[in-house]
């Protein structure tokens, strides 16, 4: 029988369920993936892009040739865009700088105007993209911000449609549920389904290092502590989206930066399917968590979206070898770290006058030192430029550190080879931050560091 979409919003849906064979090697249990890039837009987020638009409709929050406004990491902008091109509407997104060219490229191609916005801010700042979008949904006349993360038509979509899917192709089956968690939508909407279905489902959500689920999860804390620079896209937050329902998580997972990308890449070659990066971090927390199944499990892992957005990053040996990704024989990070040649990291809050930075500068004889608001890395401090800025002006000694603050230091894991660190620490950029996943500690690497060892 013939059948025909009356549109390309009527292909969202009905996605493969894939078993994994050669990665899972050796694992008890039985392992399977929801590939959702074979949606139109290339990913999960289509399913509740659309909702969240007929929703708004039937509630009159969007009327005929308005403005869709939303802030996202290309996925969700992906699956809009569409929707707008059928429904006549048109599309203003904000997104970080820490997402991929081609995912920004993407959503251009659609005819949507895609306003790029620093990630290395707080959720509050005038500057993030959360706020720019918030702002333009009051500036633009006849718009309506879709609001992904506390949009609950979101987790929605899910439970009516993503959740009965995998019910019905694993037969009822399915044991766990392992999720890259972002906005929570997917995670919570398919996770509450199946647990109707039998509450003996395990729900684990994948965190990634500097987000605040997995503390928050086992804790209740919402701690600062936990925020920092990440490479790893689509997953993890620094604030707590209505959309996540930690009653429905059992468990979360972290998984490294390092340990995403290689994952993702290995997915590709050793599966032959083309996936993202929140689907190197679900798979390879899969493998963190290998012991906890037994050979009667089904463990449904989803696919988010696709690798072609992943071009310019995971799948770039440039791009992998300057993050330090892809293994180097020689002196690493940890090395340093070990021998005690890099110290830990030491901050000043970018409320604190100049001049008490000054003071800890030469009480512990530091050449910079990093910037924190709320005990967030947003900034850094160097010698020179405090003394280029105090010949200028000696008077900014009693202004708050954060009007002469320079760019944050880099993040990189602390298996990142010296040879690497070499050439990231320039006159522009002194210092770059180690990071310790397992023993949870952040050390500083200076010029005088690398020196002391090449």
């Amino acid at each position: 029988m013939t059948r025909i979409f009356d549109s390309i919003l009527d292909a969202i849906g009905q996605t493969p369920m894939v078993r994994i064979n050669a990665i899972t090697r050796g694992l008890k249990a039985t392992v399977v993936a929801k590939v959702e890039t074979f949606n139109p837009g290339n990913s999960i987020k289509d399913r509740m892009a659309v909702r969240m638009i007929e929703d708004a409709e039937r509630a009159g929050l969007l009327k005929p040739g308005g403005t869709i406004i939303e802030g996202t990491s290309g996925n969700t902008g992906m699956g809009l865009a569409i929707a707008a091109v059928v429904k006549g509407y048109k599309c203003i997104f904000t997104t970080t700088d820490k997402q991929s060219k081609e995912k920004i490229d993407a959503l251009k191609a659609f005819g949507a105007e895609v306003i790029v916005c620093p990630t290395n801010v707080d959720p509050e700042d005038s500057r993030s993209y959360y706020s720019v979008s918030s702002r333009l949904e009051r500036e633009v006349p006849n718009s309506w911000k879709a609001n992904q993360y506390d949009n609950l038509s979101n987790s929605e979509a899910h439970y009516e449609q993503t959740g009965p899917e995998i019910w019905e192709q694993t037969g009822g089956n399915v044991t766990h549920l392992v999720v890259g968690v972002g906005t929570g939508g997917t995670v919570s909407g398919v996770g509450r389904y199946l647990k109707e279905r039998n509450a003996a489902i395990k729900v684990w959500g994948i965190d990634t290092y500097g987000s605040v689920f997995k503390k928050y999860k086992e804790t209740g804390v919402f701690d600062k502590h936990e925020i920092y620079p990440y490479i790893t896209e689509g997953i993890g937050e620094d604030f707590l989206p209505k959309n996540v329902d930690f009653s429905v998580i059992d468990h979360f997972e972290k998984v490294t930066d390092k340990d995403a990308a290689i994952m993702t890449r290995r997915i590709a070659r050793e599966e032959g399917i083309f996936a993202g990066n929140s689907a190197g971090s679900a798979m390879a927390g899969v493998l963190q968590l290998a012991d906890q199944f037994t050979e009667r499990d089904l463990v449904v892992v989803i696919f988010h979206d696709h690798g072609s957005r992943y071009l310019g990053k995971m799948f770039n040996d440039d791009w992998m070898r300057e993050k330090g990704f892809l293994e180097k024989s020689g002196m690493a990070a940890r090395d340093l770290v070990s021998l005690k040649l890099s110290g830990e990291l030491c901050s000043i809050e970018c409320n604190e006058p100049v001049e008490h930075a000054i003071t800890l500068m030469s009480e512990h004889d530091f050449s910079q030192i990093s910037v924190t608001r709320d005990q967030r890395l947003v900034g850094s401090l160097n010698e020179q430029h405090l003394y280029g800025e105090l010949i200028r002006e000696p008077d900014v000694k009693r202004e708050p550190v954060e009007t002469i603050m320079q760019p944050a230091f880099p993040f990189v894991d602390v298996s990142t080879p010296v040879e690497l660190l070499s050439r990231m620490i320039t006159p522009q950029n002194p210092a770059v931050l180690v990071r310790d996943f397992k023993t949870d500690k952040t050390f500083i690497i200076t010029r005088s560091d690398v020196i002391r060892v090449l």
